[in-house]
């Protein structure tokens, strides 16, 4: 009996020894097992990360091939172009004024260089050497150019209307054939002043060998002449009236001949017109669309701010002092019209030129390619 509870008690001790090291044995499995367990759990992670740096190394490869080139941005294409402007001293360059005090300033939408000069062949100079692009002159003159150059420039605006006056010191003179007899001193032959003065005389059944012309080269010498001669009337284009006056005892305007053009004529009285070169406007009508507008914003600036606009015509030497420039540009009538209206102002001025003299206007008139419409 004591032998068998001895061997009962031998067996239970080998059985808990048993139990005690398996139980070891399963905390040393889980502590084995939990690192792969660690490991696993991030394996997804990783698995799912692969195929966004798989997709980023590979995304920009497939677009290359496809990528297409953009159309050219008109504006941008506009920023991109460097207008070369050229115009002359005196009210044809007044509207610019805003324009070039913004270009300088960097705030114009678009890119400019200024040229100013004395005489209009210089401009044409710079438009056949293609140094130039747009250009502001005589309306006649603009005719001409496009005959000389076969259609190589446009019109894109009227800048300027009528800026001539009759001055004397006999306030007696009224209307054009009161000038009968008399010695009129006038800036340049063949010139605008020289074509409206014999378009009003012939429009009153009188012509230059009803009148004493001395022509001058420049307003500055007309002044001169009337000073030696007080008997003398003066046809000048503004500002030259008004520098006038102010140094001639006794002058004064006696006769507004645009009021005496509209008098005998349904066209109106032109002064100044803007031309481009006609392959840039080809080349580039987004800069000079850009340009119009920014044309016709300058030239609302000179009544929004006539003293300002003043001051730049000095600073940019369009006039020769600001005092007379803002008493004189009132009347040089700067304006801006373009499109349709601005052919059909043109067209009638040159055609009443054209009947005057034909070389007025380069001997003969522009065709529908000289206007542009827009």
């Amino acid at each position: 009996m004591k032998k068998l509870l001895s061997l009962l008690l031998a067996l239970a001790m080998t059985l808990a020894i048993t139990a005690c090291g398996a139980s070891d044995n399963a905390q040393s499995a889980a502590d084995d097992s939990a690192p792969a367990a660690q490991e696993e759990t991030s394996a997804p992670e990783e698995e799912t990360s692969a195929p966004e740096e798989e997709t980023a190394s590979e995304a920009p490869e497939a677009p290359v091939e496809e990528l297409e080139v953009p159309a050219e941005d008109p504006e941008a294409a506009a920023d991109e172009v460097t207008v070369r402007i050229g115009s002359l001293k005196g009210p044809t360059s007044i509207g610019l004024a805003g324009l070039r005090s913004n270009s300088e300033a960097g705030t114009s939408a678009g890119s400019y260089e200024f040229t100013l000069e004395a005489d209009a062949s210089a401009l044409l100079a710079g438009i056949v050497a293609e140094d130039l692009d747009i250009a502001l002159i005589p309306a006649n003159a603009a005719s001409i150019w496009y005959s000389k150059t076969e259609g190589g420039v446009t019109c894109i605006d009227v800048n300027t209307l009528g800026v001539l006056y009759i001055i004397s010191a006999d306030d007696s003179i009224a209307s054009i054939e009161d000038l009968a007899g008399r010695t009129i001193y006038l800036p340049g032959q063949g010139t605008s002043p020289d074509y409206v003065l014999q378009y009003l005389l012939s429009k009153h059944d009188m012509s230059l060998d009803d009148v004493t012309v001395e022509y001058k080269s420049e307003g500055a010498e007309v002044i001169a002449a009337l000073t030696a001669d007080p008997e003398g009337i003066g046809l000048l284009p503004q500002p030259a009236v008004t520098s006038a006056v102010s140094k001639l005892e006794g002058y004064s305007v006696v006769l507004d001949l645009t009021e005496e053009w509209g008098k005998v004529s349904e066209t109106d009285l032109l002064t100044g017109v803007t031309v481009v070169r006609t392959d840039f406007l080809n080349e580039h009508p987004d800069a000079v669309d850009t340009f119009l507008a920014e044309h016709a914003e300058s030239v609302a600036y000179v009544d929004a701010d006539l003293a300002a606009v003043a001051q730049l015509t000095e600073d940019y030497g369009i006039m020769e002092k600001a005092t007379i420039a803002e008493k004189a540009i009132p009347a040089c009538n700067v304006t801006y019209i373009a499109g349709a209206d601005m052919k059909a102002m043109v067209s009638a001025y040159l055609e009443a030129l054209y009947e005057l003299e034909p070389s007025s206007v380069g001997g003969k008139l522009p065709g529908d390619d000289f206007y542009y419409l827009g």
